[in-house]
């Protein structure tokens, strides 16, 4: 009584739970879905008396087959669409060939079991469970247990060598990337040292608690001022923090008045004078006399002088004109 009781009300759940499993349109309830079928039907193995079968379920496939589901949903992501596209040409109709056969399978195994009269465990399992499923299996069924073991250590080994990627560079070196970050500090200024951690040297290691330096004080570097903002709003900033983000507000207004603004630069101008080689705005381009000239004698630069409207031309030929 207590056997069929527990049958029917495990058959209703499991087969709820696969069609929740077929239906799911999110992979992780799929996954829950499939691990409530993994355990009814665990449980209905211990009440068929095959503790074994029912240790195997819970042990590999709801503890292993399972948990490596929920890992590479966990890796892929929850919220990731499902995509559409047919990357196997055909698949679609394999997989329908696939679904009839397995369908006729089902219904040859349910007519065997309707059509037939049942044989029974008692002779299969008089020295027990364990000991006569064991003998079997290295025994009668050696050889389809030992191909069996055989095609799982392929597909293992197929799945590492097409998720295998070759480097078409060179991995860098520690010394690769320790040039790196001095580079990017020439160009940058970035810092090329890692930044402290929150509670270095503290008691606590949480990201509100600020790093403290070796001679005891709070490292600048360490301080969130998001957080520390908010704690100043609500009155909870300790001072040692406030003193950070009081020099920081020192530093913003020393910046502020040293940086000259826009109106300032072009009052002071440049800060060398440029040299002009080319007319701009049609003035002519001027040059000292050199210190070789006489008096009355024109410099030997004059005569290669640009005037307006006459780019490219020297005076001389113009006037000669």
């Amino acid at each position: 009584m207590g056997e069929s009781i527990t049958f029917w009300v495990l058959a209703v759940v499991s087969v709820a739970a696969a069609l929740g499993l077929v239906f799911s349109r999110r992979a992780v309830y799929s996954a829950l879905m499939l691990g409530v079928v993994m355990l009814s039907l665990a449980v209905l193995y211990a009440v068929q008396d095959a503790p074994f079968l029912a240790a195997v379920q819970i042990i590999v496939y709801t503890g292993a087959v399972m948990m490596l589901f929920l890992f590479v949903l966990m890796l892929v992501g929850v919220d990731s669409s499902d995509s559409l596209v047919e990357t196997i040409r055909g698949q679609r109709f394999w997989a329908i060939v696939a679904g009839l056969g397995f369908a006729a399978l089902l219904a040859f195994g349910i007519g065997n079991v309707v059509l037939t009269a049942p044989k029974g465990l008692t002779a299969a399992t008089k020295a027990g469970n364990v000991p006569s499923l064991a003998e079997l299996i290295f025994t009668r069924h050696v050889f389809a247990f030992e191909v069996t073991s055989a095609l799982l250590i392929t597909a293992a080994l197929g799945a590492m060598v097409l998720a295998h990627r070759e480097r078409t560079e060179a991995k860098p070196t520690q010394k690769d990337l320790s040039r790196q970050r001095f580079v990017a500090f020439g160009r940058t200024g970035k810092n090329p040292a890692s930044l402290p951690g929150p509670g270095t040297y503290a008691r606590h290691n949480a990201i509100d608690m600020p790093a403290l330096l070796p001679d005891g004080t709070v490292s600048p570097l360490s301080v969130n001022r998001v957080l520390a903002r908010h704690e100043a709003e609500e009155g909870t900033l300790p001072p040692e923090i406030a003193e950070v983000l009081r020099q920081d507000e020192l530093d913003r207004e020393a910046e502020r008045h040293s940086t000259p603004t826009p109106a300032e630069e072009a009052a002071s101008g440049p800060d060398t004078e440029p040299v002009d080689t080319e007319p701009i705005h049609g003035e002519p381009i001027h040059t000292e006399p050199s210190a070789e000239a006489g008096p009355g004698e024109e410099p030997a630069d004059a005569e290669e002088a640009l005037t307006p409207g006459r780019a490219g031309r020297p005076a001389s030929e113009e006037d000669g004109k």
